[in-house]
């Protein structure tokens, strides 16, 4: 366990994590090393052990930060507004996500690693994180909409969590990606974050 107090112990782990998500804006999940990551800290490499074991960890502690962003958006926006329509709702949720691109990006392409590769009191921190997000937007179907059925809130949630995993794949792609589905005649339309949510969001909605 690390020495000091709570809060350098706190300050030492938004370091590591501050470095991991900087390293991740120019590097991928592969290339990027607990090396990689020491050397972007104002402290020795093995001192990152005592706090993370694995790359995983770093990056699951990333990503329950990026949840946690999104949910404190979406609490500050159900704080403000008291209803909403439908359309309203769609565009709320999908700006939220267009906002938090880099939880996208993380979830899709590294999630079962990150899980599979950190120890189990990591796991729950961060799915302690994940079941809040959850709850919250159960909270906000709820609050406006109080009329819809229990069931097609569940079918909601349901249906947009596993959404959620494939946005950043459908909306960010490599010229490298557009030339191949070119070449390879595939008639696709690329949306945005923003574009690809709403029209989930809507259509689970109905009417």
């Amino acid at each position: 366990m690390p020495k000091g107090s709570p809060e350098l112990t706190e300050a030492r782990r938004e370091e590591i994590i501050n470095a991991c998500e900087k390293l991740y804006q120019t590097m991928s999940f592969k290339e990027i090393t607990i090396k990689e990551i020491g050397n972007a800290t104002s402290f020795t490499r093995t001192s990152i052990y005592n706090y993370f074991q694995t790359k995983e960890e770093i990056f699951l502690a990333l990503l329950k930060r990026e949840y946690e962003l999104w949910i404190a958006s979406l609490r500050k926006t159900m704080e403000q507004v008291d209803t909403m329509t439908k359309d309203a709702f769609a565009a709320m949720l999908a700006h939220s996500l267009e906002e938090r691109a880099q939880l996208l990006k993380i979830m899709s392409m590294n999630h079962y690693d990150m899980e599979t590769g950190s120890r189990p009191e990591h796991l729950k921190d961060f799915k302690v994180a994940y079941g809040e997000s959850i709850r919250t937007v159960m909270a906000a179907l709820h609050q406006y909409f109080p009329d819809m059925a229990v069931r097609q809130k569940q079918d909601f949630i349901y249906t947009f969590f596993p959404f959620m995993f494939g946005i950043y794949p459908y909306t960010f792609v490599t010229e490298k990606q557009r030339t191949a589905m070119e070449e390879a005649d595939v008639n696709y339309v690329f949306l945005s974050i923003y574009e690809i949510t709403y029209n989930c969001v809507r259509k689970l909605l109905g009417g």
